[in-house]
């Protein structure tokens, strides 16, 4: 869902995004369901060393990466861009779906990952989502996901408790459903808020955290034990 209205008399500014990917059909088709749908697409790539080197210049808040182009792969170049802007928010876009594909891709710092046969509409809502700070998985591998995490913390791989600010009572309600996978639509439903202020609520505890993407909170409450050891909806459905 998106963001709340502007201001009225005001146009909203788009959401800026690079697309990488090493088929040019495919890329200018992606590029072209983008711009239809209202986004600013500041660049394009096909390779991983010309999406590293053209990411500071465009400076997008969302990367569509393909996983499998030309070196550096697409976890590679999910790393790099992340070190170098934390804020931006990085969408796999891939034919793969093998469980092996999607944990590197998340470990390395996407905060969503969608299979090719994903409909326009899916992607440009996906976008969009991502981009306000929401994650967004192909239905079915989001459970993998929660549970990789589930599997690190068991093993005692789990983050430390970042120093920071204490978290308030309502902070920690939307914390416990993030770690159950429940997107911030449906917080917002439950808890009969606007999306905009879950998304506030959320902004604030990565702030006191010290924590940069949604997929690093999930890791954190579920570490924490904030999950209850039981999955509630899938990480980011629809």
């Amino acid at each position: 869902m998106a963001a709340s209205s502007p201001p009225a008399g005001t146009t909203p500014t788009p959401i800026r995004v690079m697309v990488v990917d090493d088929h040019p059909m495919w890329r200018d088709a992606v590029e072209r369901d983008l711009v239809a749908a209202g986004l600013e697409v500041v660049a394009t790539a096909a390779t991983g060393a010309e999406a590293v080197a053209r990411f500071p210049a465009a400076r997008p808040q969302v990367v569509v990466l393909d996983l499998q182009i030309p070196a550096p792969n697409g976890v590679e170049v999910t790393r790099s861009v992340l070190s170098h802007d934390p804020s931006a928010r990085v969408l796999i876009l891939s034919a793969s779906g093998e469980q092996e594909d999607v944990l590197e891709a998340v470990k390395a710092g996407a905060t969503g990952y969608l299979v090719k046969s994903a409909s326009s509409k899916d992607l440009i809502e996906a976008v969009r989502r991502v981009a306000n700070g929401d994650s967004v998985f192909t239905p079915g591998l989001a459970g993998l996901v929660l549970g990789e995490f589930r599997r690190m913390d068991q093993a005692g791989a789990e983050p430390e408790t970042p120093p920071g600010e204490r978290l308030t009572e309502r902070e920690t309600e939307i914390l416990k459903m993030v770690a159950k996978g429940l997107s911030y639509r449906q917080i917002a439903e439950r808890l009969v808020l606007s999306h905009r202020t879950v998304q506030n609520h959320v902004q604030n505890t990565l702030r006191k955290l010290q924590l940069h993407n949604r997929v690093q909170l999930t890791r954190y409450a579920i570490a924490q034990g904030l999950d209850d050891g039981e999955e509630d909806e899938e990480l980011g459905n629809q």
